[in-house]
């Protein structure tokens, strides 16, 4: 899978209403548990990635980091988050990314193409 996939499920995500922008909605979702995952712009402050990371660690949701403006340009909206609601385009997308924990455990064993924080699967 190349970038272009990953842009086409989170624009398909923003306009199936999938998707949950801004800072206060997203760490709600992550809390609640009402999000499959959390999408975070590469560009965000240290301080907005501590807040997601630890909201997102305390719930157990998977947290992405995307190269910087990739979020803003694939959704059409401004912000440095989305979480996405469970479903099927959440799965989707997700089989795409690698968290980015799970990508510097699984070292060299797989073949991946490195964009940001997360990681594509593809064929090479």
């Amino acid at each position: 899978m190349d970038e272009q996939k990953v842009r086409s499920y989170m624009g398909l995500s923003v306009r199936a209403g999938q998707a949950v922008f801004g800072e206060d909605a997203c760490l709600k979702n992550v809390r609640n548990k009402q999000c499959a995952c959390l999408l975070l712009d590469g560009g965000a402050s240290p301080n907005t990635v501590d807040r997601y990371e630890s909201a997102c660690t305390r719930a157990g949701v998977p947290l992405f980091t995307l190269p910087p403006g990739l979020l803003g340009a694939a959704t059409g909206k401004p912000g440095m988050a989305m979480a996405m609601k469970p479903g099927g385009l959440a799965n989707q997308l997700m089989g795409l990314l690698t968290p980015l924990e799970a990508e510097e455990s699984a070292g060299e064993s797989e073949k991946q193409e490195n964009i940001g924080g997360a990681a594509l699967h593809g064929q090479h």
